[in-house]
């Protein structure tokens, strides 16, 4: 059985019980679709002979080579993975391109009695899905932006409207990065085209006539580049923006950023990559009060030298329209409770789809 995917949309709802990538794991790794699990029918050595072979000597050579390593791999798959699947069990396979390594592990799949379906155009069919949604297509939704200083507990905030039913899309979540020089995650980041798949797959699931709660950011999250659609989008978008004490924010900092604190090593050097924008007499005090342990002092320092000015220069390239300001006297969590009903009665009075 041949699948051919028309959307995105449709992936969460096909009939199968397990998606598989036969790819290499490096393949895998840089992409996949959500979801699937890599059963490699050649490995990242195994794919480079056999390409060699078929490159530099004999076609026929490699596909004999190739097919023998197939048989292989797929029976440590069928004495591991999938020694346990029962006789309904339905898998939906693809590799590159829908050919050769996809049709070679589907056929023995089916030789064992599985009703398989192979994925017409293998993976760039799929990669082709997101370019479109992503590059080709303005974003349907409409995107409303929680903007605010650094350290005005956005992301905490996020969470609270997604319990109450509220759309959002968050961005440091899929792109394991917290938006700022500190805020690299101990997963790392994903590659750029795994970050766009699982972008991709977050817009699929949300309805577009209901408007969609986006943590402002700037167009790079870590090293990601968030794509055309989605950048343009929020340029577009109406903002709420959230305003507390600074003392308030360096306290929510110092929560969020425990991690960090606790890494004396990492937060020197990450004060010294701040070099290009401050003193060296600045960032000598900055590492001073780390090295004290006095993280409260540094977390203001920051926020009011680094932070907030770079903050309001951003502010003055982009000039978006006020949906509400809410200035919160702290970040408590009956606070933050408060502030999450505010702003899920302002997204419910939005408009929806909007034409594109």
């Amino acid at each position: 059985m041949i699948l051919t995917l028309s959307s995105l949309a449709e992936i969460p709802a096909l009939p199968f019980d397990e998606i598989i990538d036969v790819r290499a794991p490096l393949e895998f790794a840089e992409d996949h679709i959500p979801g699937a699990v890599n059963l490699p029918v050649l490995d990242d050595a195994e794919r480079a002979r056999v390409g060699t072979i078929y490159v530099q000597d004999s076609r026929f050579r490699a596909r004999k080579i190739g097919a023998a390593l197939v048989a292989q791999n797929a029976a440590r798959h069928l004495q591991t993975h999938l020694a346990d699947h029962p006789g309904s069990w339905r898998p939906l396979v693809y590799c590159w391109r829908g050919g050769q390594r996809s049709g070679s592990f589907a056929s023995i799949l089916e030789q064992i009695g599985w009703r398989v379906a192979v994925l017409e155009g293998g993976y760039q069919a799929y990669r082709r899905q997101v370019v479109a949604a992503l590059y080709d297509t303005p974003i349907a939704h409409p995107f409303i932006l929680l903007d605010g200083d650094t350290g005005t507990a956005k992301t905490a905030l996020l969470q609270r409207l997604r319990s109450r039913g509220v759309q959002i899309l968050d961005l440091e979540a899929l792109a394991g990065h917290r938006g700022s020089l500190f805020g690299q995650t101990a997963a790392g980041q994903p590659p750029q085209k795994l970050f766009e798949s699982r972008l991709a797959a977050a817009l699929s699931r949300l309805a577009p006539d209901k408007p969609v709660i986006v943590e402002a950011e700037s167009s790079k999250i870590g090293c990601l580049n968030l794509p055309k659609a989605i950048w343009t989008a929020m340029c577009g978008a109406a903002r709420i923006r959230i305003q507390a004490p600074v003392a308030a924010r360096a306290a929510y900092l110092l929560a969020a950023y425990a991690d960090i604190i606790a890494d004396p090593v990492d937060m020197a050097r990450k004060l010294d990559a701040l070099a290009p924008f401050h003193s060296g007499d600045r960032i000598a005090s900055w590492k001073d009060k780390a090295h004290r342990g006095d993280f409260t002092a540094l977390a203001r320092d920051l926020i009011t030298d680094h932070y907030d000015p770079r903050y309001r220069k951003s502010q003055s390239r982009h000039r978006r329209e006020d949906l509400a300001q809410l200035a919160l006297a702290d970040l408590a969590p009956a606070t933050l409770d408060r502030a999450a009903d505010d702003i899920a009665r302002l997204a419910a009075r939005v408009p929806g789809h909007r034409a594109a």
